[in-house]
């Protein structure tokens, strides 16, 4: 039974830093950040897998988020710094999915967090 509860959004100014938690049950191969404005799909934004051995980024996340994993605790966590308005959505953790393929689609996870939004003014 897989269970992914989200924690740490926010609001902050452009420019500022958040940092996201999911605390997982089970061990899933892949786990995967991915987010969705108003409005819009749902995006992938960020992918780690085997433990912390890959890990894969979105264009608009390279540079300035980082995703890890916390083998120990079973907590994925994703750094956002330097956040800018076009962040602002309501950010979930996925797994069971395909990560390694060099994309993320929504529709390839089986399981889902609440999301937590995370607002930038």
């Amino acid at each position: 039974h897989v269970q992914l509860v989200e924690s740490g959004g926010g609001s902050v100014q452009s420019g500022g830093n958040l940092t996201l938690s999911c605390e997982v049950t089970g061990d899933p191969f892949c786990l995967a950040w991915f987010r969705q404005a108003p409005g819009e799909e749902r995006e992938g934004v960020a992918a780690i897998w085997n433990g912390g051995g890959g890990t894969y980024y979105a264009a608009s996340a390279k540079g300035r988020f980082t995703i890890t994993k916390d083998n120990a605790k079973n907590t994925l966590y994703l750094q956002m710094n330097n956040l800018k308005p076009e962040d602002t959505a309501k950010y979930f953790c996925a797994a069971y999915g395909y990560c390694t393929g060099g994309y993320l689609e929504a529709d390839q996870f089986a399981y889902w967090g609440q999301g937590t939004q995370v607002t930038v003014s």
